[in-house]
C-alpha cells in the first residue's frame, strides 16, 4: 500500500512539473476603508483577485476569525470581493484578510481595516461673547465636535455663511486645534465668528454657535511683547512623509516669526507659508529629524519654542523571496530582508500558517517542502507582504524545451555549445561528435552544467556534436552542429588625435571579415558604448564600405577627450583596436578650497590647481557672496592680481562678522573654466560698529514721557554678537546728557518716562550702536520735544441738528489750545450705557463739524465732543440732545397710468398715505433716462404726475417720495415707443440691495 501510494505520488509531481499551473498571485488585495455613517450606500466593497492556475477559492477572515459567509445575511463573496451589506460599527468594525487557494497553495492578503466615520454637530448651547482691548490677542477656541477619522480642515465664517475669513499675518486658524488667533484686535474684528469644520474622508462639514467677539476701545492703544500661543509639539514623521509644523504668535506690534534647526540649516526641502506661521518639511529625510525652533518677536520682546522632530520608517524589503523551482533533493535558503524604524520583525507563512525553520535553510528537498510561502515584515507602522511559490520537481531529462542549437564559431577562437536539459534530480551529462564519444584533453572540455567548451576553433571541428542526460527517472539527448568561420581582423586601426575645444577630427577604422557575416562597428570613450542617434551633434559615422566604419567627431568638448576604442562584430567574433584624443580647453576648477587665516576684514584662502586641459594656467579669480547681496562677484584680493602658479591668496575690504561663502576660477589662453565648489560659511572675526542709527526723531507720548525714535541698523552692519543700542539726551540748554541701552538690535524706539519733564520740552537726542567688542560712533544731533499735555478745555457751543431718519450733523467752537490732533465725537441712544453701548467717530482739528449716520429712526440720541492729542482726551463737551426724523414711507407711489402727447409722456400716480411712524410726504422725487442710457435727470414736484420727454429709445422712470426722514420706496416704470415694458415698486429691502449693487461696482 505505501508502495502505491509513493508512485501515485511521484506520477502526480512527474505530471506538475511540466504543467503550466501556478499557486495563487494577487493582482488586488483589500484597502483600509472609512464608512460614513450617514452614507446612502448600504455597503462596504472590499476587493480581492489573484491571478492562479487553477482557479482560486477566496474565503475572509475578520479579526483572525474565519466569516461564515452563508451563515450570515450581511456578507456575500463575488468573484473574490466581500461585500457587506448595511453595516453596522458594533458588527463590521475590525480587521480584514482575503485567503486565495488552489491546488498548489494558500496565500493571505494584507490585512485592511473597516472603520465607521462619522462628525456629529456641535452642541445647539449658546457660545459666550468675548471681550478684548483693541491691542490685545484674542483666541476664539473651536472645540470640533466628535468623529472620527482624526483628520478635519478648519475654517472660520464671519456673522454668515459663506463668508470665511482671510487669513493673513494678523489672523490664524491652527489645523490641529482649529482654534482662531488674532494676534492684535481691532475695531473691525467686531463680529459674530463660527468653527466651520470639514472631515475630507466622508465628505461631511459642521459649524460652530456664532461667538460674538467685542474688541473694547482704548486709547491710547497699548503695546505687547510677542507670545507664543500656537506651539507644535515634539513630532514623528514618517520616511518620505510631507509634515507641517505651526507656529503663532500674539503681541502688539504683529510679531514676526523665524524658523531655525538647531545645530545646523533649515532642510533644503523646506518651506515657509502662512506669513510664517506654518513650516512645511516635504520628502521628510531621516537627515531632517533634530530639535525645531520657532521665533517670534516684535519692538516689545520676544518668544520663541522648541520641539523635536523624529523621523521613523515604514517596512521596506532590501531583498524578498521570489517564486522558483527547485529540483528535488537540493539545497535551498528563503531570505527576507527588511529595513525601518523601529526595525521591523519578520514572520513566515506556508500555505496560510506561521511557519518555522531555522534560517529558512532547506537541505535535500522534498516534494513536501513545495507550497505558497509568505515573509511578513512588520514595524508598528505598518505591515509589508512578499509572496512567492517554491515547486519541487521530480522528472526525467527532456530537451523539449531547450534543445541543443547549431554553434557558429570563428577559426581560432573558442566555442561553447551548451547542454541543459530539464531533469530532477540533476542528470549525468557527456558529448559525442558523431559516432565519437568526447572526453576532456587540451582542447575539449565538459563544463559542470554541461556545456561543451572547444578552444583553438579549426576548420575539423566542423560537424554534429549530441549530448546524452541520464537520471534515476530516464534519460534523453539533443544534436546540434558547429560551424566554422573566417576570423575577423582590424585592417585600419584608427590614430591619435590632439584638438582645441570647438574643433573636430576623425577616428578611422576597417576591418576583413567572413564574407558570409554581416559586420557592424561600435565605437566607445573610455569604455561607454557611443550612441550616435542620442549624441549625433558631436559624433557621426563616416562609412565607405561595409568594411569601413570610421567615426567624425564634431564641435569637440573636454569630456570628448579620452581613449576611443573601435570595436568590429559579427555574429562569431569581434575585434578593436584604440587610440587616444587630447583635447585642450580652459582650465577644470580648482579643488580643495579652504580658509587659511580669519580677520575682521579679510579671509586668506588656500587651494589645490586642478587640471590644466592642456594650456597652461595663466591666473585665478576669487569671487565671493553673503546673505545680503546673494550674487556671485569678483573679491577683491591681496596681491591684486593672482597669477597661474600661486595657490594662495587673501579676500581683502570684507565685513566684519559676516557670513562668506568663496569660489575660485582658473583662467588660460583658451577661456576660465568652470569654478571650484564653493567654500560656505566662513565668518569673519567680530569688530566694534562703525555704522550709527539715522533719523533721528520723537515726539507725542502720555504727559511726563519722553519718545526717542530711530531707524534701526542694517544687520550687515552689526559687526558681532549683543548688539544694541545707547540713546543719549539733554535738554536743549542743559550740559548734562543722560544715557540708556537698549539691547534689542531691532528696536526702534525708547521712551524715557519721568513726571518732572514740562510739557513740550526740546531735547538734544543722539544714538550710536555698540556690540561685544565696543561702541561705535554717534549720530547727528536732533531735536526731539517731550509730550505735550493732554487737553484741558472742551469743545463749547455743541448744536446738532437732524438730516434724516438715519443722518444727524454736528458742530461745536474749536477748543483755543496748541497740539490739539483732533475731535472725538461721541454718540448712543436714550436709555443705554454712555460707557460701554456708546459708538464715536473722529475728525482733525482742522474741522469743526461732522455727519453721523447709521442711526435709528425716531430716536432720541445724546451728543458730546472732546479734544485729544497724543496725551490723551480732554474734557467732554456738555451733552446735547438729537431726535432723528421718522423713516421715509415704506410703500412706493402706485404709477395708475400714462398718456401720450406726441414727443411726451404723462404719468400719474397715487398720493403716498404714510404710515403712523413714518414721515409726511413732502414732495416728490422723479429720476428719468433713456433707455440704454447712463446720464440721468431729477425732477421734484409736489403734484401726483408729471410730463416727461419720450425718445423712441423708450425711457425708464423712477418715482418715490421724500420726507423729513429722507427718500422713500421707489416704484419704477420702463416705457418703449407706446408701450409699457414692466411697472414695478421696490421696498425699502430691495433700496438697500440696489444700493450696495451700486457701491460694489
Amino acid at each position: 500500500m505505501l508502495q502505491l501510494h509513493l508512485l501515485l505520488l511521484h506520477l502526480l509531481l512527474s505530471s506538475a512539473s511540466t504543467a503550466d499551473g501556478y499557486g495563487p498571485v494577487f493582482e488586488e488585495q483589500p484597502v483600509n476603508t472609512i464608512y460614513p455613517e450617514e452614507s446612502p450606500e448600504a455597503r462596504i466593497t472590499m476587493h480581492c483577485r489573484a491571478r492562479a492556475s487553477p482557479s482560486a477559492t477566496y474565503r475572509w477572515m475578520l479579526d483572525g476569525v474565519d466569516i461564515d459567509v452563508g451563515a450570515d445575511d450581511h456578507y456575500s463573496v463575488v468573484g473574490g470581493n466581500l461585500v457587506i451589506r448595511n453595516p453596522a460599527r458594533d458588527k463590521h468594525l475590525g480587521k480584514y484578510s482575503c485567503i486565495a487557494t488552489n491546488e498548489y497553495g494558500t496565500v493571505i492578503s494584507q490585512q485592511a481595516s473597516v472603520q465607521f466615520g462619522y462628525l456629529d454637530f456641535f452642541s445647539s448651547e449658546e457660545r459666550e461673547a468675548v471681550y478684548v482691548k483693541e491691542g490685545q490677542g484674542a483666541v476664539l477656541l473651536c472645540a470640533p465636535p466628535p468623529h472620527f477619522p482624526a483628520e478635519l480642515s478648519f475654517r472660520w465664517m464671519l456673522n454668515e455663511f459663506p463668508f470665511f475669513i482671510p487669513l493673513d499675518k494678523r489672523r490664524f486658524v491652527s489645523q490641529t486645534t482649529g482654534n482662531l488667533y488674532i494676534s492684535k484686535v481691532d475695531r473691525s474684528d467686531t463680529g459674530n465668528y463660527s468653527c466651520f469644520v470639514s472631515s475630507p474622508s466622508i465628505s461631511k462639514s459642521v459649524f460652530s454657535k456664532f461667538i460674538p467677539l467685542v474688541p473694547l476701545a482704548e486709547r491710547p492703544i497699548r503695546k505687547y511683547p510677542a507670545d507664543i500661543n500656537v506651539k507644535f509639539p515634539d513630532t514623528t514623521a514618517l520616511l518620505g512623509q510631507n509634515i507641517t509644523l505651526e507656529c503663532f504668535a500674539l503681541g502688539n506690534p504683529i510679531p514676526e516669526i523665524r524658523w531655525k534647526k538647531e545645530n545646523d540649516n533649515l532642510p533644503p526641502n523646506h518651506e515657509v507659508s502662512m506669513v510664517g506661521a506654518h513650516l512645511h518639511l516635504f520628502n521628510v529625510q531621516f537627515e531632517d529629524a533634530g530639535s525645531y525652533t520657532c521665533e517670534s518677536r516684535n519692538s516689545k520682546g520676544k518668544d520663541h519654542h522648541t520641539a523635536r522632530l523624529s523621523v521613523e520608517a515604514f517596512p521596506e524589503w532590501q531583498e524578498h523571496i521570489n517564486s522558483t523551482e527547485k529540483d528535488i533533493h537540493s539545497d535551498y535558503t528563503m531570505t527576507c530582508l527588511a529595513s525601518g524604524k523601529p526595525r521591523p520583525h519578520v514572520r513566515w507563512l506556508k500555505n496560510g500558517h506561521p511557519f518555522h525553520k531555522k534560517g529558512m535553510e532547506f537541505s535535500e528537498l522534498t516534494v513536501e517542502d513545495s507550497g505558497m510561502y509568505q515573509c511578513i515584515a512588520d514595524n508598528h507602522h505598518g505591515v509589508l507582504y512578499a509572496n512567492a511559490e517554491l515547486r519541487v520537481i521530480v522528472c526525467a531529462p527532456t530537451f523539449d524545451l531547450s534543445p541543443v542549437k547549431t554553434v557558429l564559431a570563428a577559426k581560432n577562437s573558442r566555442a561553447l555549445i551548451e547542454c541543459r536539459p530539464k531533469a530532477a534530480p540533476k542528470p549525468h551529462l557527456f558529448w559525442s561528435k558523431g559516432t565519437e564519444l568526447l572526453h576532456n584533453s587540451t582542447r575539449l572540455r565538459v563544463w559542470e552544467d554541461g556545456t561543451l567548451e572547444i578552444l583553438n576553433v579549426s576548420q575539423d571541428d566542423e560537424g554534429s556534436y549530441t549530448c546524452f542526460a541520464e537520471n534515476d527517472q530516464g534519460k534523453d539527448n539533443s544534436t546540434g552542429s558547429l560551424t566554422v568561420k573566417d576570423q575577423t581582423k582590424i585592417t585600419l586601426a584608427p590614430s591619435n588625435a590632439d584638438v582645441t575645444v570647438g574643433e573636430g577630427t576623425r577616428m578611422q577604422c576597417a576591418a576583413s571579415h567572413d564574407t558570409s557575416l554581416e559586420i557592424a562597428f561600435v565605437w566607445s570613450l573610455n569604455g561607454r558604448v557611443i550612441d550616435l542617434s542620442e549624441d549625433s551633434r558631436h559624433f557621426e559615422r563616416t562609412s565607405n564600405g561595409s568594411s569601413n566604419g570610421g567615426l567624425l567627431i564634431k564641435d569637440t568638448q573636454l569630456n570628448h577627450a579620452g581613449r576611443y576604442t573601435c570595436m568590429a562584430e559579427t555574429t562569431v567574433d569581434n575585434v578593436s583596436a584604440s587610440a587616444q584624443l587630447v583635447v585642450r580647453g580652459s582650465p577644470g576648477p580648482p579643488i580643495g578650497l579652504q580658509t587659511v587665516s580669519l580677520k575682521e576684514q579679510s579671509v586668506a584662502l588656500q587651494w589645490s590647481h586642478g587640471v590644466d586641459n592642456h594650456s597652461p594656467i595663466s591666473k585665478y579669480t576669487l569671487q565671493y557672496r553673503d546673505a545680503f547681496s546673494p550674487e556671485w562677484r569678483d573679491a577683491p584680493t591681496a596681491p591684486v592680481d593672482v597669477e597661474g602658479n600661486a595657490e594662495t591668496a587673501t579676500v581683502v575690504d570684507l565685513s566684519p562678522w559676516t557670513q562668506y561663502d568663496f569660489r575660485v576660477m582658473a583662467t588660460n589662453t583658451l577661456g576660465t573654466g568652470e569654478p571650484s565648489a564653493p567654500l560656505l560659511n566662513v565668518t569673519t572675526l567680530a569688530s566694534y560698529p562703525v555704522v550709527a542709527p539715522s533719523d533721528i526723531r520723537g515726539g507725542g507720548g502720555n504727559s511726563g514721557e519722553l519718545t526717542i525714535t530711530w531707524t534701526p541698523v542694517k544687520p550687515q552692519y552689526y559687526y558681532g554678537d549683543n548688539f544694541g543700542y545707547i540713546i543719549a539726551f539733554k535738554p536743549r540748554n542743559g550740559t548734562e546728557w543722560r544715557k540708556v541701552t537698549v539691547s534689542d538690535p531691532l528696536e526702534r524706539r525708547y521712551t524715557h518716562k519721568d513726571a518732572t519733564i514740562p510739557p513740550y520740552t526740546e531735547f538734544d537726542v543722539k544714538v550710536k550702536a555698540y556690540n561685544h567688542h565696543g561702541e561705535g560712533p554717534y549720530s547727528r544731533l536732533a531735536s526731539v520735544f517731550s509730550a505735550p499735555e493732554a487737553p484741558s478745555e472742551a469743545p463749547t457751543n455743541v448744536v446738532g441738528r437732524p438730516l434724516y431718519a438715519t443722518d444727524a450733523v454736528v458742530g461745536w467752537d474749536p477748543v483755543q489750545q496748541e497740539n490739539v490732533a483732533g475731535y472725538q465725537i461721541k454718540y448712543w441712544r436714550k436709555g443705554e450705557d454712555s460707557g460701554q453701548e456708546t459708538k464715536d467717530t473722529a475728525v482733525s482739528s482742522r474741522e469743526n463739524q461732522t455727519r453721523l449716520d447709521g442711526l435709528k429712526p425716531d430716536t432720541l440720541y445724546f451728543i458730546e465732543v472732546r479734544a485729544y492729542n497724543v496725551a490723551g482726551y480732554g474734557p467732554p463737551s456738555e451733552p446735547v440732545e438729537i431726535n432723528t426724523n421718522k423713516a421715509p414711507p415704506s410703500k412706493g407711489p402706485r404709477i395708475t397710468g400714462k398718456k401720450f402727447k406726441g414727443q411726451q409722456v404723462n404719468i400719474q400716480w397715487e398720493q403716498v398715505e404714510p404710515l403712523v411712524n413714518e414721515s409726511a410726504v413732502n414732495f416728490y422725487k422723479v429720476l428719468y433716462r433713456t433707455q440704454g442710457q447712463g446720464a440721468t435727470t431729477l425732477y421734484t414736484t409736489f403734484k401726483k404726475s408729471i410730463d416727461l420727454p419720450l425718445p423712441k429709445e423708450g425711457i425708464v422712470v423712477e418715482v418715490r417720495a421724500h420726507s423729513d426722514g429722507g427718500d422713500g420706496a421707489v416704484s419704477q416704470i420702463h416705457i418703449i415707443g407706446e408701450g409699457v415694458m414692466a411697472a414695478r415698486s421696490l421696498g425699502l429691502l430691495s433700496l438697500l440691495l440696489v444700493a450696495l449693487l451700486c457701491l460694489d461696482f
